[in-house]
């Protein structure tokens, strides 16, 4: 009778943890509320960095801008703002 339970549960707890393990995977791979397909942002941040305890500094790319913002707990400001590089195309 031991035996049972035993086989029954080297046979369930792996199939039980592959289960859980696929539906997170899922989960983080479709995001609920987001289309499946990616889409272009108007809105890209292309680095950020910590400055103390609670505040950041980020680039952000926004309507052909570069944008440095000063990101704290309470407040955003605009610290700098310059135009994107022309990117030359090479045949």
């Amino acid at each position: 009778m031991m035996t049972a339970y035993i086989l029954k549960l080297l046979i369930l707890l792996p199939l039980v943890g592959g289960l859980a393990f696929g539906a997170l995977w899922l989960w983080r791979r479709v995001q609920p509320g987001v289309s499946m397909g990616q889409r272009e942002r108007a809105v890209k941040v292309v680095d950020a960095i910590p400055m103390g305890a609670v505040g950041r500094l980020a680039v952000v790319e926004f309507a052909d801008k570069r944008l440095l913002l000063a990101v704290s707990r309470g407040k955003i400001e605009l610290l700098s703002e310059s135009s994107l590089p022309k990117v030359a195309v090479s045949e």
